[in-house]
């Protein structure tokens, strides 16, 4: 497969990266700094030098064309305003979506985060990212022409995966290494059965394998 993964250079994104690459799969990261292309290049992925904030459609479109996935994995970080919050995580996420639909890539996995809600309340700067993210999810979901799939994961943590993991529309609270995070993306990318679905994610009792394939029914 061929994979392009928006926010390339992510702490989530970069162990993707890894994974992808050491299973075969062809694999392109969009940076929006072109010195951060050695460090995608050491992940085996191929570095695409393009600000989201800034780029069209076309220019992202042009980027995702002959892709058999998409990722998006950008975020403003949590050292950003609320302005960021709404120029990445909001409007990033909708102009990667809409790149995808005209670059003809059907499969799309968005990394949200667990509480996004466009209906959430509050003006502190968690609470603009909680809002924004859900407000981009909602676009998603609305968009036909793509085979999507939400994954909310919890509290992040840089500890060591353990491979196992709680995937479920609800799950609660709880933490979620990153290596973990990433391993289920590897999965859901291949993973077709799980379009149309949000998903909550957790560290938990089943292998990440396991995990997904239950999600999606089999």
């Amino acid at each position: 497969m061929r994979i392009v993964i928006a926010g390339g250079h992510g702490q989530i994104a970069l162990r993707l990266e890894r994974l992808l690459a050491a299973r075969g799969d062809e694999v392109a990261g969009i940076i929006r700094k072109a010195e951060q292309s050695d460090d995608l290049r050491e992940a085996g992925a191929e570095p695409v030098v393009l600000d989201l904030e800034s780029a069209s459609v076309d220019e992202v479109a042009d980027r995702l064309r002959g892709a058999d996935a998409a990722v998006f994995a950008a975020g403003a970080g949590p050292g950003s305003g609320t302005a960021r919050k709404d120029t990445v995580d909001k409007a990033a996420a909708v102009l990667f979506a809409d790149a995808a639909v005209k670059a003809g890539v059907r499969r799309l996995v968005v990394v949200s985060s667990m509480g996004a809600d466009p209906r959430h309340e509050g003006d502190e700067i968690f609470d603009v990212y909680l809002r924004a993210k859900g407000e981009a999810d909602a676009y998603v979901r609305g968009l036909k022409a793509l085979d999507w799939t939400i994954l909310r994961p919890g509290r992040l943590t840089d500890d060591a995966g353990t491979g196992l993991v709680r995937l479920e529309a609800r799950t609660g609270r709880g933490p979620i290494p990153r290596d973990d995070v990433a391993a289920v993306l590897a999965e859901l990318v291949d993973t077709a059965a799980t379009a149309g679905l949000t998903l909550e994610l957790i560290s938990g009792p089943a292998p990440v394998s396991v995990a997904v394939k239950s999600v999606a029914g089999n």
